[in-house]
């Protein structure tokens, strides 16, 4: 019965994320007021707000306007509970667990927002860099056998993963004599580097650029563009590395 509820409640939490993806930018309240159409502003009723099945039985469409709803809701919804499962077949029901599945479902705010407006919410890194230092910390997800271990594991997680992306930032505007990563960027790597330590985010930053550089080359010259957003790669590597990172380090460098 753990992956039917996982999934179910995977479904719940991406619906969630779905009022925090498009409230978040717009800096407006994430509980208060009950969620509305964007165009019509009529108040969603809750038949209407049940994960995935809503989204289909409407026909993807507002009941009250008639103006085609985003597969965003749906995709999200999908993608949080599939990442809960996957999690949940490596972790079991850990504390790791939880604390892994709340990691990915403020990488998919990041993801999406990111996507969407080009900017990654300070208001989702920065309390997520807390909130990743005291988890790791407290529980020890690092495997140290202390809480000294864990917390300076956390500790230089986020010097690395912000100091790296920073300096990454100004070599790149020294070179191309214009701004190459914002700071959304940095605060973003931090945030990674507080829950994964500092090996991980290591990884992860050198494992995004392979992503995003395949994803630069479509968009410029598929779709012509020459800004691409960076969240969605650092986030992927982030996940990559949680999963497989150390056998990544261990495969390099026999450890």
């Amino acid at each position: 019965m753990e992956y039917p509820a996982v999934f179910l409640f995977g479904l719940i939490l991406g619906s969630f994320l779905n009022v925090c993806i498009y409230r978040i930018p717009l800096n407006r309240s994430i509980v208060w007021p009950p969620s509305a159409c964007p165009f019509c502003e009529e108040k969603i009723k809750w038949y209407d707000n049940i994960p995935v099945l809503s989204y289909l039985a409407l026909g993807r469409k507002c009941r009250g306007c008639g103006h085609p709803i985003s597969p965003r809701y749906a995709i999200v919804e999908l993608l949080t509970a599939f990442t809960g499962m996957g999690l949940l077949s490596i972790f079991s029901l850990t504390p790791e667990f939880f604390v892994y599945w709340i990691f990915s479902a403020m990488l998919i705010i990041v993801v999406f927002v990111d996507i969407e407006y080009q900017e990654i919410p300070d208001v989702v890194s920065l309390p997520g860099v807390v909130v990743g230092l005291i988890l790791m910390t407290v529980l020890r997800l690092d495997g140290s056998a202390t809480y000294a271990g864990s917390f300076f594991d956390s500790l230089l997680g986020i010097l690395a993963g912000g100091g790296s992306m920073f300096l990454l930032g100004v070599i790149g505007e020294l070179i191309f004599r214009k701004e190459a990563l914002g700071g959304g960027d940095v605060k973003l790597m931090a945030m990674i580097g507080a829950f994964l330590g500092w090996k991980l985010v290591i990884v992860t930053f050198f494992m995004a650029p392979f992503f995003g550089s395949v994803a630069g080359l479509i968009m410029k010259f598929k779709f012509k563009k020459d800004i691409i957003p960076y969240g969605p790669y650092l986030a992927l590597a982030a996940i990559i590395s949680l999963i497989f990172g150390e056998r990544i380090i261990g495969f390099y460098f026999g450890f």
